[in-house]
């Protein structure tokens, strides 16, 4: 068996973005080419990458370059009558200093119709950053205009799957979330699962087959140092960071059926949280840290369950179908994410918690693995396309999604990084 890890500055191949479908409601932006000082670093421009970070959220259509009127670079400069013979609502101007091994970005964004400006910043970083730089703009910008925290700036962990000469290679890798900047962080011939962050970012938890057995491990992506958490004899599966860092949610079999325990990190320490003669698994904590989803079959066929806290009885919450699995609630409380089955196909669907109304979001036919962004609006899952396992990302409120295809290979198992502050 082969594991290997792998160093933070190792490139993997990166992931191709493909925009699939628009949304008709997306409002209009402008977000000009940004005046620059200096020598700017080769590659993408930051202004465009801010463009196509707006133009991935489903939510905003962004203005071709070649279509505007005038390149202004600075609130001045904008004559908001051209912008709305245009039909912009917004528009964002800025400038590009270059300051040694720094790139200094001064940007304001303007409301066309009501000729105010709704911000105004600063911010810098190393010239071999630019593209941080560019999603932190986009953050902003989103907020500003939606009241919504951006997720430009997060993550994406997921592997993937090369097979050549009848052997495989499994890769788990990180990636901005846009599939820029993809970085291999261990590469085994055994299948890696369930990828999982710790929500300050700077950890995973996943399982690995590298021992013949499955494994769960806690990975430090900053040093590469691993730790086998949980090898117990049987399955070990599916953990989830709690909202606080110090414990997982597992799925054990080491006492005779498939249950949901929870771990102490520090202290190793299990309570197990169900005890039922069913398979209970793929446990996910909710928003209030306290209560916990998961995947059971004790109604005859994989359902969705929430306990409100360790102590309480299950509550059964999705009956649309003989299957709905794989639960992932957003931060606020309100929906719950999850694989579900009709007609014989697997879409990606929620259940508002609130009015327990059932919404399949998806038209593909072999979706899995859904991953919420950290600010609820867009959604990422496994799917297949042209035989190919891909990633696709949706607006959670439809009308919108682009796919990230491996360049060589599938690609699977998506996790969404948190906004770290």
């Amino acid at each position: 068996m082969l594991a290997v890890m792998i160093g933070s500055s190792t490139a993997s191949a990166e992931l191709l973005i493909r925009i699939t479908e628009g949304a008709d409601s997306a409002i209009p932006v402008a977000v000009v080419p940004f005046a620059e000082t200096g020598e700017m670093p080769a590659g993408d421009q930051i202004s465009s990458i801010v463009r196509d970070d707006l133009t991935m959220s489903g939510e905003f259509r962004p203005l071709a370059p070649e279509k505007m009127l005038s390149l202004p670079s600075k609130g001045e400069e904008v004559y908001f009558r051209d912008w709305r013979l245009l039909g912009q609502r917004y528009v964002l101007v800025g400038q590009l200093t270059r300051m040694g091994d720094k790139i200094e970005a001064r940007y304001e964004l303007f409301d066309v119709n009501r000729e105010e400006r709704l911000l105004g910043a600063t911010a810098s970083s190393s010239v071999n950053n630019t593209r941080s730089l560019a999603h932190h703009i986009s953050d902003k910008v989103y907020e500003a205009i939606t009241g919504v925290p951006g997720a430009f700036s997060t993550k994406l962990a997921y592997v993937t799957l090369q097979r050549s000469g009848g052997e495989s290679m499994y890769r788990l890798q990180v990636s901005d979330v846009d599939g820029k900047r993809a970085r291999v962080r261990l590469e085994s011939d055994e299948p890696i699962l369930s990828p999982a962050w710790s929500p300050d970012g700077e950890k995973l938890a996943y399982v690995s087959f590298e021992t013949g057995k499955p494994a769960i491990y806690i990975h430090e992506l900053s040093s590469g140092n691993r730790t086998r958490v949980a090898d117990f004899p049987g399955l070990n599966s599916a953990p989830a960071f709690s909202p606080d860092g110090r414990s997982l949610l597992l799925t054990l079999s080491k006492d005779g059926n498939a249950e949901i325990y929870k771990m102490d990190i520090q202290s190793r320490s299990l309570k197990r949280l169900t005890n039922h003669w069913s398979i209970d698994t793929e446990p996910a904590w909710d928003h209030t840290g306290e209560g916990f989803f998961f995947t059971s079959d004790r109604s005859g066929g994989p359902q969705i369950y929430h306990k409100s806290s360790e102590e309480a009885e299950p509550r059964r919450i999705t009956f649309g179908s003989r299957y709905n699995a794989r639960p992932r609630p957003d931060n606020d409380g309100k929906y719950v994410y999850y694989v579900h089955q009709r007609d014989k196909a697997f879409h990606i669907a929620r259940t508002n918690l609130q009015t327990e109304e059932e919404t399949i979001l998806t038209r593909t036919e072999s979706d899995e693995s859904p991953s919420v962004s950290p600010n609820g609006r867009m959604l990422i899952y496994a799917t297949k396309q042209d035989g190919n396992s891909v990633l696709t990302v949706i607006a959670v409120d439809g009308g919108a999604a682009y796919s990230l295809p491996a360049s060589e290979g599938d690609v699977r198992e998506p996790a969404w990084s948190p906004i770290v502050r």
